[in-house]
């Protein structure tokens, strides 16, 4: 090298002149990957891939449309019925507003849905 690239080197600011380590300290061994410095980057998503994205983006949107609706018509439910009613147990009665009695079937289904489920999960996995 001449003596002009030198002085040019030396001149550069370093990453210790910034608050930074020097070296190989610098970057740490976790975000330095061996395998992408051989892959290429242009990795190219298959036809089949992008619409597999696609449709699985498409049912979540589903998923979100019906829980807004389902919430609407739960509050519209608690909306309208804000009179009170006579609930009859097995030992005696009590008076409660129609508002608590419908959230109150509302998250008991919900408990029971997701209890339903695991249960159903469990049997019918695959055996281990």
């Amino acid at each position: 090298m001449s003596s002009s690239t030198d002085s040019q080197l030396l001149s550069a600011p370093t990453a210790a002149a910034y608050g930074a380590p020097d070296g190989p300290a610098a970057i740490p061994p976790a975000l330095v990957d061996d395998a992408a410095a051989t892959t290429p980057t242009t990795a190219r998503e298959t036809p089949r891939g992008r619409s597999r994205r696609h449709a699985h983006r498409a049912v979540l949107y589903l998923y979100a449309l019906v829980a807004v609706a389902l919430s609407a018509v739960v509050v519209a439910l608690a909306a309208s019925n804000t009179a009170h009613a006579k609930v009859s147990w097995v030992v005696g009665s009590s008076h409660v507003s129609l508002v608590w009695m419908v959230l109150a079937a509302v998250v008991l289904g919900w408990l029971l849905g997701l209890l339903t489920a695991a249960a159903l999960h469990r049997r019918t996995r695959a055996p281990r």
